[in-house]
């Protein structure tokens, strides 16, 4: 195996459905011995069904299944992304349409996953509001406005 760690770790899985605690315990006895690795879909023989798994989070990133094994499982994976930009970020506020971040002067406007949907660059930016998918941009010393639908 890839080294994994004895006596412990923490083993977070997803899986399509609910599940009792009972059968936490099952899962855990079907993988003991077993080296599980962070990022890996596994299939589990449950009551003559072959139940998948994704192992979303794995603390070393290799674990062998022990008795000290915690395990939980999840039943949506959790999302994240980060972004860097070369400009210092002022704010942001985030909508049922996505993500507002506001530079000195600009604004980029993102989906939920992060993805670009607009960008402009406003001279002398003052003020951004938001409402029901239409942002206002107060800019040029407050003698303009832009108005985004989104």
């Amino acid at each position: 195996g890839e080294g994994g760690e004895e006596g412990g770790g923490v083993f977070d899985c997803l899986f399509e459905s609910s599940l009792t605690t009972g059968c936490i315990e099952i899962i855990k006895a079907k993988l003991m011995g077993k080296e599980i690795k962070e990022g890996s879909n596994i299939e589990i023989d449950l009551l003559g069904k072959p139940l998948p798994f994704k192992v979303i989070y794995s603390e070393p990133k290799v674990t062998k299944i022990t008795e000290g094994t915690r395990i939980e499982l999840t039943e949506r994976e959790i999302f994240s992304l980060t972004l860097e930009f070369d400009e210092e970020i002022q704010e942001v506020y985030i909508f049922e349409k996505g993500i507002v971040t506001i530079f000195e002067d600009g604004i980029l406007i993102l989906n939920q996953k992060g993805h670009k949907i607009f960008n402009q660059e406003f001279e002398n930016l003052k003020e951004v509001k938001i409402s029901d998918g239409i942002i206002t941009v107060i800019h040029n010393g407050g003698k303009k406005l832009t108005i985004i639908h989104l």
